[in-house]
């Protein structure tokens, strides 16, 4: 098995489409469905990278960045959001919470693991 990443994504069908182009690809795939489970369980297995969708329920994915951002053994864990946020200044947004990287929903199955190891 390869990288072990981490999504927090709170909707089955994304997860699920995402696990499989990143399990096909050889990574090896935890996904918990809310930011304060992805927090914990970040800290707890340290993983390669940490995909994140903005749009949670309870904690959002800007304060969850923020959070992982605050625990020295996860500085050198890139976050990547994976979000439907597109407006204009969406990604300046999302990069000043603390992600490193941003990718648009719906996500494109064609280019998608790629975009992903751009941030390893």
């Amino acid at each position: 098995m390869g990288d072990t990443l981490l999504i927090i994504e709170d909707n089955a069908q994304n997860l699920y489409l995402m696990r499989f182009l990143l399990e096909k690809n050889g990574f090896s795939v935890t996904g918990v469905e809310s930011g304060r489970a992805g927090i914990d369980e970040a800290l707890r297995n340290k993983p390669r990278a940490i995909l994140l969708d903005i749009q949670l329920p309870e904690m959002d994915g800007y304060t969850v960045a923020a959070e992982l951002k605050k625990h020295a053994e996860l500085a050198d864990v890139p976050i990547i959001a994976v979000t439907s946020y597109a407006m204009v200044g969406d990604r300046e947004r999302v990069l000043a919470a603390g992600a490193d990287g941003y990718i648009e929903k719906p996500i494109n199955p064609d280019t998608f693991v790629a975009e992903i190891r751009r941030y390893l």
